[in-house]
């Protein structure tokens, strides 16, 4: 493991200070294990201490997070409201042509979204690989990557599901149907994902690992077909069924959680009842739902309502 390519765990455990006085906590920094890979990423991403601002605004959206749970109850509400005003106002106008905006919007979450699967899925591998399972169900979230790079690309995970409500807004203005799979998960994973970070849950890496690799091939998909270049091969089908693979793979990983947390007699898996219920709960009826339209929208179950579209979230 100690070779020019590759360090250790041991060589790569760093310690935060986000200011002089609070002594922090120690962590393991991915980017550390890779000395080749390290020099990819920037300044920010990788120093926890308090001489960074990026750190120290981190350490202030944890604390306002852990602090105000009730922000996402509020988006929410707003969010439901302002669909309702939207689509009385638009009822007896025309829909508003906002393509190169929308080309544009779907490019930038594409982006961040390939950057963030960049960031998170080795790590997520390296830990399934280097660690015993149970350890990744049930292990300490704030060691493996509730700090450092892996900290700060988690925390713009959850972030970014408040402007991804904004997804709503172009469906809207331009008078596409809304489908109750849309707005219903952008309500629940934004719930879910607040609650996951401030919790700590052990398998929130493989969750936003997962969500960021589909995300950037799912915007990359819209983008195209906003500017109208999308390849003849690239079909919809195959964006429906990423997006069902990663439901899948979300019960299982949820079933495991179970699985650890009640077998477990030391008391030392991460988990609780409400954590384990809430992640079943929305991955079950995510599965069930994307089952539901990919059965319908490609004539798997007749008399299928041909206007839905591809737009989730």
């Amino acid at each position: 493991m100690n070779s020019t390519y590759s360090r250790s765990i041991e060589d790569c455990i760093w310690h935060e200070r986000v200011t002089d006085t609070a002594q922090g906590q120690d962590y393991l920094e991915f980017s550390c294990l890779y000395p080749t890979l390290q020099k990819t990423y920037s300044w920010y991403e990788i120093t926890a201490t308090g001489d960074n601002p990026i750190a120290k605004q981190m350490w202030a959206n944890y604390s306002f997070m852990i602090g105000n749970p009730i922000t996402p109850i509020i988006a929410i509400a707003l969010y439901g409201i302002l669909i309702i005003y939207g689509q009385n106002y638009f009822r007896e106008r025309k829909p508003w042509n906002m393509r190169n905006t929308l080309a544009m919007w779907n490019l930038s979450l594409a982006t961040f979204s390939f950057i963030g699967a960049f960031r998170l899925i080795p790590q997520a591998l390296y830990l399934m690989r280097h660690l015993p399972l149970r350890e990744n169900i049930c292990g300490d979230a704030e060691f493996y990557f509730g700090r450092g790079s892996g900290g700060f690309w988690l925390q713009l995970f959850v972030l970014s599901k408040f402007p991804e409500l904004l997804d709503t807004f172009f469906i809207i203005v331009h008078k596409k149907p809304l489908i109750f799979l849309h707005w219903y998960h952008h309500v629940t994973v934004l719930l879910y994902c607040w609650a996951a970070y401030v919790n700590h849950i052990p398998a929130g890496l493989i969750f936003a690992a997962m969500n960021f690799l589909v995300h950037s091939i799912m915007y990359g998909y819209y983008f195209l077909m906003a500017m109208k270049i999308k390849p003849k091969w690239f079909s919809a089908i195959y964006i429906t069924l990423a997006q069902i693979f990663q439901m899948v793979v979300g019960v299982l990983v949820t079933l495991l959680n179970f699985y650890y947390f009640l077998s477990d007699s030391s008391g030392t898996c991460n988990l609780s009842w409400k954590a384990l219920s809430a992640g079943f709960l929305m991955y079950g009826s995510y599965l069930f739902l994307f089952l539901q339209f990919f059965l319908g929208k490609y004539n798997f179950v007749a008399g299928a309502n041909k206007k839905d579209k591809l737009k989730f979230f």
